[in-house]
């Protein structure tokens, strides 16, 4: 698509390299994404990240991945900062959310641009907020987690879609199954999922997301054996819906300290979550 911009802008689906290139973005900015994390988002909805070209150059990015019919996320909305001001990122936003039309958006937006977010529609629903600290030295503790096998994932794609608001299950493909990610689950005496964790290695460090467990206690085991993989010495990154006051207090057990924070916004009809099951979202770009 062509907007009116002079010297033309042009609004199409990122290819593979084009995402690669918002995640380096990202990272100038200092989101700290994954290693992996282009690859796996990609997979997510391969056509829901756009990007602007203006005179053929890379000039914003946005994502803005549908999850089922009902739902969706945005992320990455990036303008490179000499362009910012000229309009390009208010074109490519409506690109963006006309492809989401009719679905409950959600988003995580930083500071600065919530009030942007606001008059667009967004209602704040929690702030989630960046932990993070050295790898901690775990206190010996009986293990009762296990590693996520293919056999599970039927089970953890239900587990999930009920703390993620929907289901996602190409997605969870590749999250869990992405080189370096991580995965460990808790069972109910039933072989129900109790809870279950991935950490993945970043930019800086290491990364848990999601953390979704039936109670403090399940989380805290989760947390302890995910950290167990991460060298000593790395980094340990960590975020937390602040109104869940034991995900606040495992982090800060676990000499984690706050370092950013965002807003969870929803347009639409937002997805009713147990918040006090949520001790860590997946990520801040999709949800």
């Amino acid at each position: 698509m062509r907007t009116g911009e002079a010297g033309g802008l042009d609004i199409r689906v990122m290819s593979e390299a084009e995402v690669a290139l918002a995640v380096e973005w990202a990272a100038g900015e200092g989101w700290n994404p994954g290693l992996c994390d282009a690859e796996a988002f990609r997979a997510a909805d391969p056509d829901g990240f756009l990007m602007a070209f203006l005179d053929g150059e890379p000039a914003a990015s946005i994502s803005v991945v549908a999850f089922g019919d009902t739902h969706g996320f945005l992320g990455f909305y990036i303008v490179r900062p000499e362009l910012r001001g000229r309009g390009i990122g208010r074109a490519l936003w409506q690109a963006g959310m006309a492809r989401l039309a009719g679905r409950s958006v959600g988003l995580d937006g930083v500071v600065d641009q919530q009030a942007n977010y606001a008059k667009s529609g967004f209602v704040f629903q929690h702030r989630n907020v960046r932990y993070e600290g050295p790898v901690p030295r775990v206190i010996a503790a009986p293990d009762d987690t296990r590693p996520v096998t293919q056999g599970d994932f039927e089970r953890i794609v239900g587990y999930d879609a009920a703390r993620f608001g929907t289901p996602r299950p190409v997605f969870l493909t590749a999250w869990l199954s992405t080189p370096g990610h991580v995965a460990r689950l808790v069972e109910r005496p039933d072989g129900a999922p109790a809870g279950y964790g991935v950490i993945r290695p970043c930019r800086v460090g290491f990364k848990i997301g999601p953390l979704f467990a039936a109670s403090p206690e399940i989380a805290a085991s989760l947390f302890d054996a995910l950290v167990r993989t991460a060298p000593s010495g790395e980094t340990v990154v960590l975020d937390v819906p602040e109104s869940n006051a034991a995900a606040v207090g495992l982090a800060r057990s676990r000499g984690l300290l706050p370092v950013f924070e965002t807003a969870r916004m929803v347009t639409g009809m937002p997805p009713s979550l147990p918040l006090d099951e949520i001790f860590g979202i997946t990520s801040f770009e999709l949800g």
